[in-house]
């Protein structure tokens, strides 16, 4: 909170130079967990918000702007998506939206943090309706990088919905980790899906994630779209090896939505993921001159800032 602020101002910084606030009524949850600060607060703009470590990583108003991006575009691409693993996403809500579809038999949630899970259940769960105790659903509390690359199982769907690209995620944005995602997937239509960071606030973070993912997948397309929880022009990328991310057109992709029992989206139909995928050319411009490749042997972003509040 600045000297001028609003009483009970929550500045969120984007990068050094840029970013955003809103107002917090109450604190209705805190503590520090094995790997993070973990808070749950009241906003009168946004209701509930999940923070941790102070970033914002959920709020009930407007969340179906990142959600629906990360989870529909890959099931409706994918020709026939039975099993799907989700890393992160502890909030619930990305589990919530692969649920939807009556295709999918089996899923696998991975998250590291079990506590955020408990959270979720209990001051969330409006949100994520209680999608952790579905059937179909199987809980692995544990380290994801570790899990994709031990598991025996193999999917059509991956979808990793972390926190940014330092602290516990670190070493789940590298060309290392991408390869075990790839060598998980049941066959060739195998689609991988991330947030790639703001092409806006943090440039260099987003055209290193392009870097890295085009290192490891013949295919890789991003989607943008504008996210008021992150309060800014936002990307997520889908990876593969099969054309279909971006070949399957507006009519097929709305067509397999409602075969597969999903309708009454807010955020996404055919029109709207295709015209997610088209960039502007300033981002077109960051993708082929900013970033490098993401290793083991160098996970740091050259954009990486330390986050105040």
């Amino acid at each position: 909170m600045k000297e001028n602020d609003p009483p009970n101002t929550f500045r969120e910084a984007l990068n050094p130079h840029f970013g955003y606030y809103y107002t917090i009524k109450e604190t209705l949850y805190r503590c520090r967990t094995r790997f993070q600060d973990l808070e749950i607060v009241s906003t009168p703009e946004l209701g509930r918000v999940l923070l941790l470590d102070r970033i914002t990583q959920v709020a009930e108003k407007g969340e179906f702007q990142y959600h629906e991006p990360m989870v529909h575009p890959a099931l409706a691409c994918h020709p026939a998506p039975s099993r799907v693993m989700v890393i992160g996403g502890g909030d619930g809500c990305t589990l919530r939206e692969v649920l939807k579809y009556h295709t999918v038999d089996a899923i696998d949630f991975v998250d590291l943090d079990g506590e955020v899970v408990d959270c979720a259940r209990k001051y969330l769960s409006d949100l994520n309706e209680n999608a952790f105790d579905a059937p179909r659903v199987h809980l692995h509390i544990t380290d994801g990088r570790e899990f994709v690359k031990e598991t025996a199982s193999t999917y059509d769907i991956i979808i990793m919905d972390m926190t940014d690209p330092f602290g516990p995620s670190r070493y789940l944005y590298t060309r290392e980790f991408f390869r075990h995602v790839k060598d998980a997937f049941k066959d060739e239509h195998g689609i991988f899906v991330m947030h790639s960071e703001s092409p806006i606030s943090r440039p260099d973070a987003f055209a290193c994630i392009q870097k890295t993912l085009c290192s490891v997948f013949h295919h890789v397309q991003p989607l943008y779209t504008y996210i008021q929880m992150y309060g800014v022009l936002w990307s997520v990328s889908l990876a593969s090896d099969s054309t279909a991310i971006r070949s399957v057109n507006a009519r097929q992709i709305d067509s397999r939505m409602v075969e597969r029992g999903v309708t009454g989206l807010k955020a996404v139909n055919g029109a709207t993921v295709e015209a997610m995928r088209v960039a502007y050319p300033y981002i077109d411009e960051i993708r082929q001159n900013r970033g490098r490749i993401i290793t083991d042997a160098a996970p740091d972003f050259p954009d990486n800032f330390p986050v105040e509040s």
